[in-house]
């Protein structure tokens, strides 16, 4: 960060990060889906009786991210930030993730093809609504944003020598992250070839709590550095 007021940033970001792991309430509440199989977005489907929720919180936490990651960039802007690219990317790439979360949550999924067979059958048919396309393009760039914010922000705060805790334990993240990726890609080829679900939930709600993780990591590092 490059700005003299860096806190409205680490604020943003870090309550974005809280918002994206509201999923984790469907450990304490009922929600009928299985979590080892099913889609993230499947909680937030118009036919679920907690989609709301879910869909209040998505649009939260992307309006946060969105909001930091926009101010973030032009704080770095404004401090001759430009001459950083890595930064730039990294920052335009959360400012990415964050409107695409949040325009998930206005693309619901209006049923559970993972636990639905008639859903499922409908979507292969294309009798589904447009949103289901929608959704995917959404979902498919807010994960492009944030696999960019992280790998680049990551290895800025190396190379410029910034954001010191987000030096030291970015790397891990972003090799758990890609890993995670690598599964939930794999697995969501698989279902979609007809070959099973091959745990596709537990493997992307690994890749969503490894952005929680990051961001939160990023907010305290943004934070500390304003400190010292």
């Amino acid at each position: 960060m490059s700005t003299r007021n860096p806190w409205p940033v680490a604020l943003l970001i870090g309550l974005g990060a809280a918002a994206y792991t509201a999923w984790v309430l469907e450990v304490v509440l009922s929600t009928g889906l299985n979590p080892i199989e099913t889609y993230v977005s499947e909680l937030a489907a118009q036919d679920q009786p907690l989609g709301g929720l879910f869909r209040a919180t998505d649009f939260t936490a992307g309006l946060l991210a969105f909001a930091g990651g926009l101010l973030g960039l032009a704080g770095l802007l404004r401090g001759g930030g430009s001459r950083r690219p890595w930064s730039v990317v990294g920052w335009a790439g959360i400012t990415l993730f964050g409107a695409a979360t949040a325009a998930d949550a206005w693309l619901p999924l209006s049923c559970t093809p993972t636990v639905d067979p008639v859903c499922a059958a409908r979507e292969t048919a294309g009798l589904v609504p447009a949103t289901h396309q929608a959704h995917a393009v959404s979902s498919s760039l807010a994960m492009t944003g944030a696999l960019v914010g992280i790998v680049a922000l990551t290895v800025a705060a190396r190379r410029y020598r910034r954001l010191a805790p987000l030096a030291r334990y970015g790397p891990a993240l972003v090799a758990l992250e890609l890993l995670a990726t690598v599964w939930t890609l794999s697995a969501i080829a698989l279902f979609t070839a007809g070959r099973g679900t091959w745990a596709l939930g537990a493997g992307q709600r690994l890749q969503v709590l490894f952005v929680a993780l990051w961001l939160g990591l990023l907010a305290y590092s943004v934070h500390k550095e304003r400190r010292t």
